[in-house]
């Protein structure tokens, strides 16, 4: 029952789904059970070679497509992924273990950004400069930047790549991604609905693998101009040192590590609602996840108390199962890195309120943490947890706690809770992140910017400023004979 209607994953290469020419696969693994629930391709050289010839064929004949039709053609993707959410969640369930209603809303929200993304790619403009010569005319053309190669990770594996794929495809790109080998399925049945929806061949293509051999090939090679990662800081910084001997364009959504700063005067029931909710949002393995809280001496009592009874609420169990509202860990590698994070946290002084441990012997479930009187020098006051744990210290002056909110490395995303508006306009001011909510939970709608700062990663994907990234900047300039 727990692995109905999940198949083996193919190859998208050419618009036609098919086996690596090898024959090798992948196991996947269902996170709740830890059993195998199907295969995946995997892409050999020959494979990847055929894919490339397949984009740059592909783009060629979709940059000539107007920005209206490939607009409808969009839309129609949109409209089967809306018809097919329930399969599509259900796949992604098995296979990364988050909650069937999480997995719902991140298809769903996946058709949203598709149909805004078709509709803002005809809004890309160029523009007429007025010339000093009135017998010249000078104009600016945006064009697409040719094919694309993405690298998504296994956290969100629709969302990670229909951002990419939507930007690409709205200003004219062919676009060729490595979805993620230990979630696989429910990517290829989002590029499913576009090549239904009448997408030419070629212009969408899916391969998986190995991540470091297909990523020194991809972005090495002549045919792929532009280059766009989600993952990690340390794989994002190496991805964009290739892609940077190659002179390729690239987008670099890296890794986060996002403070919440609740002040004195905060709301701490909407506090712990909104923060405690995208804290354990898919167990915590969310890029943007609260993880660092800073909240005022003068309420840390209330707010630890509130936010160990909102972790212990939780239900914590298989996704695909009625009430679950936390699921099990990705991989087992989460496990063990949980532990390391407790143990750590442990020996600097802190306490655990809550949670800190593995819950059963089947499967990768790990209770929702919550620890108290986080030592700054713990692990997890300094490296992205990346699981449901999150880390409460105090502090006394707002400007100590933005001070703490930016001293690592990473800027991608931050939080706050509070009624002043001074404090509003300081923590605009002085957080250093892409992306700040302020008394609310994350809203990344497609509309706005996504994407961070410092070590965090460079360029967005949301908002106009995605299909700049997929765009080149032509001048031209006419005189009349």
């Amino acid at each position: 029952m727990a692995n109905e209607g999940y198949a083996d994953t193919q190859l998208l290469i050419n618009g036609e789904w098919c086996d690596a020419e090898s024959g090798k696969t992948i196991d996947v693994v269902n996170p709740a059970t830890g059993k195998v629930i199907g295969h995946v391709a995997h892409a050999g050289t020959a494979d990847l070679e055929r894919a490339l010839s397949a984009a740059q064929h592909g783009f060629e004949t979709w940059r000539k497509v107007s920005a209206y039709e490939r607009a409808a053609i969009m839309r129609r993707a949109a409209s089967l992924v809306r018809e097919r959410v329930d399969a599509i969640a259900r796949l992604m369930t098995q296979e990364q273990g988050k909650p069937l209603f999480e997995a719902r809303a991140e298809v769903t929200a996946a058709a949203d950004i598709i149909e805004w993304f078709a509709d803002e790619g005809r809004r890309v403009y160029g523009r007429i400069v007025p010339p000093r010569n009135l017998a010249a005319q000078q104009t600016v053309v945006k064009e697409p930047v040719g094919p694309v190669a993405a690298f998504t990770p296994w956290n969100f594996p629709v969302n990670q790549v229909v951002r990419k794929l939507s930007a690409a495809l709205a200003t004219g790109c062919s676009f060729l991604v490595k979805a993620p080998e230990e979630t696989p399925a429910s990517p290829a049945a989002l590029l499913r609905a576009f090549v239904d929806a009448g997408t030419p061949a070629g212009v969408i293509g899916l391969v998986y693998g190995d991540p470091a051999e297909i990523s020194a090939h991809l972005i090495a090679h002549p045919v792929i101009r532009k280059v766009t990662f989600t993952g990690s800081t340390p794989v994002g910084k190496q991805l964009a040192a290739l892609a940077g001997q190659h002179m390729k364009r690239a987008t670099m959504e890296l890794g986060g590590h996002a403070p919440v700063i609740v002040a004195e005067d905060a709301d701490i029931a909407l506090a712990v609602k909104a923060a405690g909710a995208a804290k354990f949002r898919n167990a915590g393995q969310v890029c943007i996840s609260p993880t660092r809280f800073l909240v005022h001496n003068s309420i840390r009592e209330a707010f630890t108390h509130a936010l160990v009874a909102h972790a212990q609420g939780l239900k914590v169990g298989d996704g695909l199962t009625d009430g679950t509202t936390l699921g099990p860990l990705a991989n087992a590698r989460r496990l063990s890195a949980m532990a390391k994070v407790i143990e750590d946290a442990r020996a600097t002084g802190a306490t655990v309120a809550t949670g800190g441990e593995r819950i059963g012997s089947e499967g990768n479930f790990f209770a929702p943490t919550v620890l108290t009187d986080v030592s700054l020098n713990a692990d997890v006051f300094n490296n992205e947890p990346f699981g449901p744990v999150a880390a409460i210290r105090g502090f006394d002056a707002l400007e100590d706690a933005i001070d703490e909110a930016n001293r690592l490395r990473y800027g991608l995303a931050g939080y706050a809770f509070t009624r002043s508006f001074k404090n509003v306009h300081l923590l605009t001011q002085r957080l250093e992140v892409g992306m700040l909510w302020i008394n609310q939970p994350a809203t990344p709608f497609p509309e706005m910017p996504f994407g961070g700062v410092k070590d965090s990663g460079y360029g967005s994907e949301g908002g106009p400023e995605a299909l700049e990234a997929y765009l080149v900047t032509k001048s031209v300039t006419v005189t009349a004979v």
